[in-house]
């Protein structure tokens, strides 16, 4: 994949470059087409599937997440994808995660809240195999889900501080007819789950609908507002839900327009996460 990448800017031909877990839908798929977009027709869009051991705690969903690479390789075909960078584990963590591989990348500010809290060795894994993946793909442009804000901002603070030579586009949250974010995570649900999964995109639009109706709300009041709402769904339990200022990701005492709004929320043991602008 380096000395691909190195023959297409000797060529003077762009990269477009989507990082993945796999088990691809059409948010996905937008990602790439996003990624067209910026490269142009004489440019090259790679995407990549790997399931990162390090951005999973020992208690999450890793062994389980779901794969379906011939599905994968279809869809990226159909879009138009050039390269699929399907890496092993050995290729990535050479010498293996427990003996040989001893160096990391870590964000120290935007990383620390929402998921960070939440999951506290997430964001290393993520930076530092998003570093790899930038220095072996070598990618002009490189294309993020609006899904997962609190990762693009992170990401975009990586490239700035460590002088990553790669633009990041962060494209709109995909998502099914009912409002639900799309997301590989959404196969565990079972029918019950998945008819309570609106709480979260409830919950965004909820709080839109009360901040354009007061145009100023007190976070704890809103919050109280959101817990209650998400509360009368009897499938959902909530893990955090934080009101933020989008630029510095830090929480705010009062909800205005343009003020963000994040969450997580369990069905079962599956971690779903949403979010949204006021």
């Amino acid at each position: 994949m380096q000395k691909l990448a190195a023959q297409c800017k000797k060529s003077g031909i762009k990269i477009g470059f989507v990082p993945t877990m796999g088990y691809l839908h059409a948010g996905h798929i937008s990602l790439a087409k996003r990624a067209r977009k910026a490269v142009g027709s004489k440019g090259k869009v790679v995407v990549s599937i790997y399931v990162n051991p390090t951005q999973f705690a020992p208690t999450e969903d890793l062994s389980r997440y779901p794969r379906d690479l011939k599905h994968d390789a279809h869809l990226c075909r159909e879009a138009g994808v050039d390269y699929l960078f399907v890496p092993s584990d050995v290729e990535m963590y050479p010498g293996g995660l427990t003996e040989g591989f001893s160096t990391y990348v870590s964000e120290e500010k935007l990383s620390k809240g929402m998921e960070g809290a939440s999951r506290p060795t997430h964001f290393r894994g993520v930076t530092t195999v998003v570093a790899k993946l930038f220095n072996i793909v070598q990618a002009d442009v490189s294309v993020f889900g609006a899904k997962d804000f609190q990762q693009a901002a992170v990401v975009r603070k990586m490239v700035r501080d460590l002088d990553f030579p790669v633009k990041i586009i962060v494209a709109p949250t995909h998502r099914e007819a009912d409002g639900l974010a799309m997301s590989s995570r959404n196969k565990y649900l079972n029918p019950e789950q998945r008819s309570e999964a609106i709480a979260l995109s409830g919950a965004i639009q909820l709080a839109r609908k009360t901040v354009r109706e007061n145009k100023t709300v007190a976070v704890t009041k809103l919050k109280t507002t959101l817990t209650r709402y998400i509360g009368a769904f009897k499938q959902a339990r909530l893990d955090y839900l934080e009101i933020f200022d989008p630029k510095t990701l830090k929480p705010t005492k009062q909800a205005t327009r343009g003020s963000h709004v994040a969450l997580a929320v369990y069905y079962g043991k599956t971690r779903l996460i949403d979010n949204g602008e006021l």
